[in-house]
């Protein structure tokens, strides 16, 4: 059996997920044979720059993919978006990677999210007016509910039915006209059959029985998408994703293979949100300061915020994710280039100091709401950030084992006390 790692964001995502994901396909202590996504969407943006410049923002593909050979699995967890794999395809042999789609599995049993999902979100989100929650606009969380509510929601082994599948497109479309009749324009379901059939010819479909053969075969990344906090359960709803964040996902796949996995969290060295919810750290000035040029306003998920390190939101994201066996701790490029960055080890709410957030039982969106109002008026209690990986590593409970000082695989050190891969595994 592999060493395998499940890559995941401990904050509101953009923590730099892809990057340590590419170092351990580029640079790793070990081969890398196989990236799986294991949650979300094409909503993803995991960017990578490799050491000679070349950028590309992943969203389905695996973040290891510059890296020759590393193949992408994309799993039942992930909703699939066809046209929007295509586009991104384009870029890669833009750059320089020709083969993506060759490297390329996809799980049968994944949902598709189609043009009338993303009208859908589009529409629902607009009439939220000021109010919206910070969707990216990409159709991922009304694939997830149409799914709930429909048993024949369409799913990527449709596109090697073409009966099936223009009955499930029908269906859907058929929906999305009755549900938002003042929405957007839709291509019929002619268009997208074109496109899914010719998804279904172009890229190799399978069962679960495929990624246990890459887990018994070799080395496996698991890369999560967006971040504990937003998680669809356990984050500040209703700023959420419709996903599950955690390790939760990736561990069942493990488990159904009869194998295990480091519990890698990656986090920044200061905080970062994109869109609306709470953010109790947000300073402006270092929006301003520590602009991402990877990141910048969105017309449907909002602004890209800035905040001081938060020690309270990281315990509460370690508890609810089950704990870490190790963690990554990126940008500290940055975070060594000034002195005024912060950590919040408690929060005043309600005139108590609070240094936990209490997690509560798991799928009560009620009680989650209720936290989120509180947390909305919580002001943080800051100290001197000091030395950022230890004040990490004395919070989590657990080792940095990769420090990222800049964006390529070449600006990422391991193991900061000697900890190695095979001494957590």
């Amino acid at each position: 059996m592999g060493r395998h790692v499940i890559v995941t964001d401990l904050g509101f995502g953009d923590a730099g997920k892809g990057t340590v994901v590419d170092w351990f396909c580029a640079r790793g202590p070990e081969r890398v044979d196989a990236v799986v996504r294991f949650n979300g969407g094409a909503q993803a943006a995991h960017n990578v720059v490799a050491p000679d410049g070349r950028h590309h923002t992943f969203a389905q593909f695996g973040s290891g993919t510059f890296t020759p050979g590393v193949r992408t699995h994309l799993s039942r967890f992930v909703l699939v978006d066809p046209l929007a794999l295509a586009a991104e395809a384009d870029h890669l042999r833009a750059v320089g990677v020709p083969d993506a789609f060759d490297r390329l599995t996809v799980d049968d049993g994944a949902l598709l999210t189609t043009p009338f999902h993303q009208a859908a979100n589009r529409a629902r989100e607009a009439a939220r007016g000021a109010a919206r929650h910070g969707s990216c606009g990409m159709g991922v969380g009304e694939t997830a509910a149409y799914a709930l509510d429909h048993d024949d929601a369409p799913r990527a082994g449709d596109c090697r039915s073409p009966a099936r599948l223009r009955r499930r497109l029908a269906a859907l479309r058929e929906w999305y006209l009755e549900s938002f009749p003042g929405g957007g324009p839709v291509p019929s379901v002619r268009e997208c059959m074109e496109v899914f059939l010719a998804f279904g010819g172009r890229v190799r479909l399978v069962g679960g029985e495929h990624l246990h053969g890459l887990l018994r075969g070799g080395n496996v990344v698991f890369e999560g998408a967006q971040g504990v906090l937003l998680d669809e359960w356990r984050g500040f709803h209703p700023y959420t994703t419709w996903s599950t964040t955690t390790f939760a996902n990736a561990e069942t796949l493990l488990a159904e293979a009869g194998a295990d996995g480091l519990r890698l969290g990656v986090l920044r060295a200061y905080a970062t949100r994109h869109g609306p919810g709470p953010f109790v750290t947000e300073d402006p000035a270092l929006t301003v300061d520590l602009p991402d040029r990877h990141n910048a306003h969105g017309r449907w998920q909002g602004a890209f915020r800035v905040g001081h390190l938060d020690a309270v939101a990281l315990r509460y994201a370690l508890e609810v994710a089950g704990g870490v066996d190790a963690l990554a701790v990126t940008h500290l490029d940055m975070a060594r280039e000034r002195d005024d960055l912060m950590v919040c080890r408690a929060y005043e709410m309600g005139g108590r100091r609070v240094e936990r957030l209490p997690a509560g039982p798991a799928r009560d969106l009620d009680r989650q709401a209720a936290l989120t109002r509180r947390l909305l008026t919580a002001r943080p209690v800051y100290e001197p950030l000091g030395d950022v990986v230890r004040t990490v590593e004395e919070v989590a409970g657990a080792p940095v084992l990769v420090r990222s000082s800049g964006p390529t695989s070449a600006d990422k050190a391991y193991g900061r006390t000697g900890a190695s891969l095979g001494d957590l595994t």
